[in-house]
């Protein structure tokens, strides 16, 4: 390759957003954070939003702190963002309304979809797990329940990232990816859902083509480029479920599963063909799709939402204590006195969280934890094992046995909790990259330029970047009889 790549990764979750610059010679890459901000839903009147005109205007802060770091031209950019939540667009091409958030899900949401639609023929369609109140389904029925005027009108929906893509380049489509979260897409067909969206009267109007992963969608406005003094980058649809591109950067080999870890824990391994069985149903497994056009039966499991929802309550009752300290009283803390089952509805909505732990210990019979290190260990302690679970689930559908589980993102920094899940697994774990989205965003950027050929170049080139670590398993009888308990939580 002649030239160095200057590609852009806009790297999306649902608490910040970053802009990352990757410089991509051939064999490695390597990056540099342009531009970061916090991105938080909003309530209005009893409705959740994502403020989405601010998020607009931070991806174009990105792009202007490109154009001042004097790096040259702009070859290429991609968005990947969490999965589900999409935008209406009107037929001018604005929005419909302020796009929500899926924090608004209910059960009542689930019911009036399955009275229509029974949840075994929903999972045989999509194989996504039926019971996740946030799904995009859902969502659109509810909307359609309330005779919402904004899908009324509406022309087109747009997913997130495809959104944020369309008001940079004015081109409209649907990454493959991002399309598999929605409970829309059908894995038989290769299509949209047709049947479902024409059984619930949702609007066919709306749903727009589906792109390969890697394609080359459009390029940026003009209008942008003049106002931001930018060339005509690249707009590729990326993997744009930011777990798609973090699974993508997996440099595993062998039979791994992988854990995206972050306020949630996206939890699978990597398939051909997607499993549409009872058995995946009653498992939970949801089967989302890779970059390579294949599949990813996952179990989303919560993640640090837990523990991070504990630390904001420390924080306002006046303890000002760093994930550090968390950390270390954990560690001094007496090991698996108390487990939960990190997924039981009350763990879903923010506030209170150690109280709701004590009072689920307390409900079970269990010692109640009363300490920061006590609180902190039990729910390290449960998402370990509750990987374990997800990991046999994953056996079984494989039908082989998994060696090795390969974990990205923030939270392998908790090298604690990192030995803990080895240990809970019997398995050795592999963490890094961090970055992992973002570098899988990049190198898919690299791919539709034609500088990688597959995704064999693609994890090698993460192997020749970054370094990753292992961790080797210390299991104990306790463990055991700890998994025992959770089972029977469950």
């Amino acid at each position: 390759m002649a030239k160095v790549r200057n590609m852009i990764a806009f790297d999306l979750g649902a608490s910040n957003g970053r802009a990352i610059l990757g410089q991509f010679d051939g064999e490695k890459i390597t990056m540099c954070e342009l531009h970061r901000f916090e991105n938080n839903y909003i309530e209005m009147n009893g409705v959740y939003y994502w403020d989405t005109p601010y998020l607009y205007n931070q991806l174009k802060q990105g792009l202007l702190k490109f154009k001042q770091g004097g790096y040259g031209e702009l070859d290429s950019f991609g968005i990947d963002t969490w999965g589900v939540d999409y935008g209406l667009l009107d037929r001018n091409g604005q929005l419909a309304g302020i796009p929500r958030s899926y924090r608004l899900g209910t059960q009542e949401d689930i019911d009036a979809v399955e009275a229509v639609i029974p949840a075994d023929k929903l999972y045989a369609r999509s194989g996504i797990d039926t019971t996740l109140t946030f799904n995009t389904l859902y969502q659109l029925y509810r909307r359609k329940r309330e005779n919402d005027p904004a899908l009324e009108i509406a022309d087109t929906m747009l997913l997130t990232p495809d959104l944020l893509g369309y008001f940079l380049t004015g081109a409209k489509g649907t990454e493959y990816t991002i399309a598999t979260t929605t409970q829309l897409y059908n894995p038989t067909t290769k299509d949209w859902d047709w049947e479902t969206i024409r059984e619930l009267g949702l609007p066919e109007r709306i749903f727009t083509k589906i792109d390969k992963t890697g394609t080359i969608r459009g390029y940026l406005r003009k209008e942008l480029c003049e106002e931001l003094g930018l060339n005509t980058a690249a707009f590729v649809a990326v993997g744009s479920h930011d777990t798609a591109s973090a699974v993508a950067a997996i440099p595993g080999t062998g039979s791994f599963a992988f854990c995206s870890s972050g306020t949630w824990s996206l939890f699978g391994a990597e398939m051909d063909k997607p499993d549409l069985s009872p058995e995946a149903a009653a498992a939970h497994f949801s089967n989302e799709g890779t970059i390579q056009g294949g599949f990813r039966p996952l179990n989303t499991i919560i993640g640090m939402w837990i523990i991070q929802e504990c630390r904001r309550d420390w924080l306002k009752s006046g303890m000002d204590i760093s994930w550090d300290e968390v950390v270390n009283q954990a560690k001094a803390a007496e090991p698996l006195r108390s487990i939960i089952n990190p997924d039981s509805p009350e763990f879903y909505a923010g506030g209170n969280m150690e109280k709701k732990i004590q009072e689920f210990c307390r409900k079970t019979g269990q010692p109640v934890p009363e300490t920061v290190g006590q609180v902190a260990r039990c729910v390290y302690e449960s998402l370990a094992l509750k990987y374990r679970h997800a990991l046999e689930g994953l056996e079984k559908m494989k039908g082989q046995r998994i060696d090795s589980l390969n974990i990205v993102g923030g939270p392998i920094n908790n090298r604690f909790l990192n030995q803990l899940i080895a240990d809970s697994l019997d398995r050795d774990v592999i963490t890094g990259p961090v970055e992992g989205a973002a570098i899988g965003n990049l190198l898919t950027q690299a791919m539709a330029l034609g500088d990688i050929a597959d995704l064999t170049e693609l994890r090698q080139v993460v192997r020749n970047s970054e370094s990753v670590e292992a961790w080797r398993p210390n299991h104990t009888v306790a463990w055991e009889a700890a998994y025992e308990k959770l089972l029977n939580l469950l």
